[in-house]
């Protein structure tokens, strides 16, 4: 037993001074321009990686959260969005720990179709209440599976986050020092800006918006630009733009509003915080719809044809030079 207790002594004399330095060097990193991407709801890294090139060209290393679209499944139906928010601590983690020795980069992780259909029965929230509840604060902690291993050097900077749609919201959640379904990501300590493009920050009913609702109780801890967009009015782009607008706002009637096609502009604009500013950008659309080939025309066939007949979208280069300077004029 001596020899036990000894060894524990030993170990806390090793460890605790580590962590202790740990949180002291999180605390004064240098803020650096260099920025992960968070896709929006059922869309992956692919979809995001002319982005990346482009800001890439413009002087901003940057990378995408390395995931397909069907890791967005446990997350269907408004259930935890845990699962994207460890794949985001992994991505800024990596990023943060070899910025200034090399090109950010982002390692593989393991995750099967097996943890993704484990992760959807056991993930909680959502209509169905699985867990018991659809409210975040209710939510009990589970684990998301995956093998998401921390990087072997400690974190050199603070970067940006830049989320698209849905990946906004949930950005905001990373930031927070409230654990949210039983973990605190408390993602400042390597984060210093956020830039939300058609993000839906507005609260509305229904279990898809509780982790908005959740994310909206505290301001936003750290400078941000929320992006959104108008000439999308809801009675010009089909019943998807339409039911889109009414969904996030539900009093008003989609019909009578505008905005990206699939977010309106008050939502888009709804982020508040002692640090934000907002930005609607004219005649610009949620997603490069037609690039999806023909899941575009299936699930956006209106929104489709509009971007196939030029109709821009937030991550067009002419339209990305009208919200980078947010990125390029800090630090």
């Amino acid at each position: 037993m001596a020899a036990v207790l000894k060894f524990v002594v030993v170990l806390l004399a090793v460890w605790l001074p580590a962590v202790a330095h740990a949180l002291a060097a999180s605390s004064s990193l240098p803020d650096v321009q260099a920025a992960v991407i968070v896709p929006g709801f059922l869309t992956g890294e692919s979809d995001f990686q002319p982005l990346a090139e482009t800001l890439r060209k413009k002087g901003i290393p940057t990378v995408v959260v390395n995931m397909p679209s069907w890791h967005w499944i446990p997350c269907i139906g408004g259930r935890s969005i845990r699962p994207i928010l460890e794949r985001i601590d992994f991505a800024v983690r990596h990023v943060s720990a070899t910025i200034g020795d090399e090109a950010p980069h982002i390692p593989p992780y393991q995750y099967s179709a097996l943890d993704c259909f484990q992760d959807f029965m056991d993930n909680p929230g959502g209509i169905q209440k699985v867990g018991g509840s659809d409210a975040v604060d209710d939510f009990p902690d589970v684990t998301p599976r995956g093998s998401f291993t921390p990087p072997s050097q400690p974190p050199k900077a603070r970067i940006a986050l830049i989320g698209h749609s849905a990946g906004g919201f949930i950005s905001r959640a990373y930031l927070s020092e409230r654990e949210y379904g039983g973990k605190a990501y408390r993602g400042t300590q390597l984060v210093h800006s956020l830039v939300t493009l058609g993000t839906p920050h507005g609260d509305a009913p229904g279990p898809a918006f509780e982790s908005v609702k959740w994310c909206n109780q505290e301001p936003c801890p750290v400078r941000a630009l929320a992006v959104g967009a108008t000439g999308t009015p809801g009675d010009s782009s089909g019943s998807l733009t339409e039911g889109a607008y009414t969904f996030c706002c539900p009093n008003v009637g989609g019909i009578n509003l505008d905005g990206d096609g699939l977010t309106t502009t008050d939502s888009s604009l709804a982020l508040y915080g002692p640090h934000v500013t907002t930005k609607i950008l004219e005649n610009v659309t949620h997603y490069p719809w037609s690039d999806a080939g023909i899941w575009g025309d299936i699930v956006a066939p209106d929104l489709a044809k509009e971007h196939r007949a030029g109709k821009l979208w937030y991550g067009d280069e002419s339209i990305v030079d009208q919200w980078i300077d947010f990125l390029l004029d800090y630090p």
